[in-house]
């Protein structure tokens, strides 16, 4: 496994993880990603993608250990990015679209305008049939991703700058500042809200019902989902924290932690046993201002996410139902089950109007 780090210097850092070795940390790559700061990074088991303030989205092949292109579809900075396993990425920027890539030839299927300012937060349910995005206008939106849609449109009091689905796609998050707010999907209804001390930079769903909550300070806590309890506090570091990741390996549920500090450290949890403290696998100081986080899995034999993006990358290999439509840039289906669009119909109306030119020429 690799840990994936990105800064504001511009840099993306890669250090191997070897967990036979009492989890020993090795400097895998130090490279310069970006002409500026890096400001989000997404993972799935073979690629590694960056976003930044220079409006470009990096792709690293990891298997193959080479650049692999640009994409250079956003016009302003790359605010969220997010793999559906993998046959697909969603990314959003300040221009306020959220784009659909083809993760296998890295085409863009679809480009949706998708909030009036700033797409600050997007997220894809396990099943990849939605998705929800929120911004800078003050609305959580709901999107069709079989019919690359808007489904919904709620309008927030305030904006929101984070929203994430539980594994299971039951529950999702909405974080506005300091506060989290809990809703169902069935009843698409609020069920509960957790207020931290100071603004929330990171959530992450551990299991179903454990939700992880960092922000500026240096403690991490971890939340009951339906009592909306303290579960368990510790101080990860010494400043406050930027980015937090999650995944399972075997039986150990693994938080990943970023700092203003330049560490990123790596923490066991018993979620049987959830209200001790965890316990630090590694730690390793980047000596930069770090912004974003996420850890390379090489399989999903060696290790289940517990993130959604993962969650839908089963061994099984099943499309998610976004592939079945192939959009032009116009925003029209050419595409559908690897078949081309039906030609249009002519109207009736122009059909007897022939039929009455005919009769005349008779």
């Amino acid at each position: 496994m690799e840990l994936i780090g990105g800064c504001y210097e511009q840099i993306l850092f890669g250090f191997a993880v070897r967990p036979a070795e009492n989890w020993a940390v090795v400097p895998d790559f130090t490279h310069h990603a970006h002409s500026a700061s890096l400001s989000a990074v997404a993972v799935n088991d073979r690629y590694v993608v960056t976003g930044s303030r220079d409006e470009t989205i990096q792709i690293y092949d990891m298997e193959k250990r080479v650049e692999h292109g640009a994409l250079l579809q956003h016009n302003g900075t790359i605010s969220c990015l997010e793999f559906y396993g993998r046959t697909h990425l969603l990314s959003g920027a300040e221009d306020g679209l959220i784009c659909i890539w083809n993760a296998k030839n890295w085409e863009c299927l679809k480009s949706i305008k998708a909030h009036k300012g700033r797409v600050t937060s997007l997220s894809i349910h396990p099943s990849g049939k939605l998705a929800l995005s929120v911004g800078t206008d003050k609305t959580l939106r709901t999107w069709n991703l079989v019919e690359g849609r808007s489904a919904f449109i709620k309008n927030l009091k305030q904006n929101a700058h984070l929203v994430k689905w539980s594994p299971s796609g039951e529950l999702y998050v909405v974080v506005v500042a300091n506060k989290v707010d809990i809703y169902e999907l069935a009843t698409a209804s609020l069920s509960g809200t957790i207020v931290a001390e100071k603004r929330i930079s990171s959530v992450r769903f551990i299991t179903d019902c454990i939700l992880a909550v960092a922000g500026d300070e240096e403690f991490v806590r971890l939340f009951n989902c339906e009592s909306q309890d303290c579960l368990c506090e510790f101080k990860a570091h010494e400043n406050r924290i930027k980015d937090i990741y999650s995944f399972q390996r075997e039986e150990l549920h693994i938080l990943v932690t970023a700092s203003s500090d330049g560490y990123i450290k790596m923490w066991s949890l018993d979620p049987d046993k959830i209200k001790s403290s965890p316990s630090l696998l590694c730690e390793v100081n980047t000596k930069a201002r770090l912004t974003c986080l996420a850890v390379w899995l090489k399989s999903n034999v060696e290790a289940k996410q517990t993130s959604n993006e993962a969650k839908a990358s089963s061994s099984q290999e099943e499309e998610p139902p976004i592939k079945k439509i192939r959009w032009t840039d116009s925003g029209k289906a050419a595409e559908k089950d690897g078949q081309e669009a039906p030609k249009k119909r002519k109207s009736t109306n122009v059909q007897k109007k022939k039929q009455k030119i005919l009769q005349r020429l008779k």
